[in-house]
């Protein structure tokens, strides 16, 4: 039989370590980041399907090189008509003290009547003044906006306005 040790920090020193070793660890943490890009490289897979990974990251394959439209800060085609409408400054429905100022600009997909663009922005200055603040708030509230924005542009032209530009939206 063995003796017992005298003190604590004699037991101490004599009681195996608990726990895995430092290599495992290392091990484990190496796996599980592996595991993690590996993860997140599938699930980019399939958000963007169609692009490959230089496409993906912004950069046009070799021989691309081709115009696209439809994007952030395209321009139009040819064929379509860019006309600036006055700047809208009105109060919104809730909280009633809040002034907003919006400069917008409409995309027609051919040139229209002198009166259509003035018909359009009061159609725009009356829907803004419904609006509550808590509807706008945040890129998902902007981008809401934005689709009421061309709805109602679209069916006051009759289908002929393809796209809203939102330029200036400012809040007071």
């Amino acid at each position: 039989m063995a003796a017992a040790p005298k003190d604590a920090a004699a037991a101490a020193a004599l009681a195996p370590k608990s726990g895995p070793s430092l290599v495992v660890q290392l091990g484990a943490l190496v796996v599980m980041t592996l595991a993690a890009a590996g993860m997140g490289w599938v699930s980019g897979g399939f958000m963007n399907p169609g692009k490959s990974g230089a496409e993906a990251a912004g950069h046009a394959p070799a021989g691309a090189h081709e115009a696209k439209s439809g994007g952030h800060g395209d321009a139009p085609p040819a064929s379509e008509t860019v006309v600036p409408l006055g700047a809208i400054t009105t109060s919104i429905a809730s909280p009633s003290d809040v002034w907003v100022r919006m400069e917008v600009s409409i995309v027609l997909d051919k040139p229209q009547g002198e009166e259509l663009p003035g018909v359009i922005q009061q159609d725009l200055l009356a829907y803004i003044r419904t609006v509550k603040m808590h509807e706008i708030e945040g890129a998902s509230g902007f981008r809401h906006l934005k689709q009421s924005l061309e709805e109602r542009a679209a069916i006051r032209s009759d289908g002929h306005v393809k796209q809203v530009l939102i330029r200036t939206l400012l809040f007071e």
